[in-house]
């Protein structure tokens, strides 16, 4: 399976002609979804869906139940919950965790899923939910006003995933990324940053 990382938390998955694309954000580039078959949208906040372009995309989205998304009631939505395996873009997916993780002093968080994707990729979204199973590639949140460094590498070193790459990381300016990146490579067995556009 081909990975593409795009800005923030945007992934491109190819695999046997398929395009599968993850939390298409207002601050990622709209080439990722360039031929797409379909799309994963893991909350409902706008640094991971972008609503205006997926309504002139045209191809099925999935997204959380209780996700409150109305831009989008006039697409081919999916409402999904977690346990629940379905196929996206030729793909089984299945869907793990429920909640955004919580950011600061019980303010209301939404309905978050992560997903796991050909029982090889694990997006979390925005929250550190494990995987509950194996997985040979694992995306970790790097920067978040919800999250620690010392979390984020905790939940990776418990993944055990032979591949590791950061997401959600645009809020880092070139020094913050750095810092980051280093911790990960020090602790983390098979990290390997990707920059926006680069494929592994």
């Amino acid at each position: 399976m081909r990975i593409t990382k795009f800005t923030h938390s945007c992934v491109r998955l190819e695999h046997d002609g398929g395009v599968l694309v993850i939390d298409p954000g207002t601050w990622s580039e709209p080439r990722a979804l360039a031929g797409a078959d379909a799309v994963l949208v893991t909350h409902e906040h706008t640094d991971h869906v972008d609503v205006l372009r997926l309504a002139g995309l045209g191809v099925p989205v999935f997204a959380p139940e209780g996700a409150a998304l109305p831009d989008l009631v006039p697409l081919p939505v999916t409402r999904v919950r977690a346990g629940q395996r379905f196929t996206a873009a030729g793909l089984a997916v299945t869907a793990l965790g429920g909640r955004h993780a919580s950011i600061h002093g019980g303010q209301p968080d939404c309905a978050n899923l992560g997903y796991l994707v050909g029982d090889e990729v694990y997006h979390p979204g925005d929250s550190l939910h494990p995987p509950d199973r194996p997985v040979r590639t694992l995306l970790v949140p790097a920067q978040a006003s919800w999250l620690k460094l010392t979390e984020a590498i905790d939940f990776a070193r418990a993944a055990g995933a032979r591949r590791v790459f950061p997401i959600h990381d645009a809020q880092l300016n070139e020094r913050g990324l750095a810092s980051v990146n280093g911790w990960f490579t020090e602790t983390v067995p098979g990290y390997r940053f990707l920059a926006a556009g680069e494929s592994a």
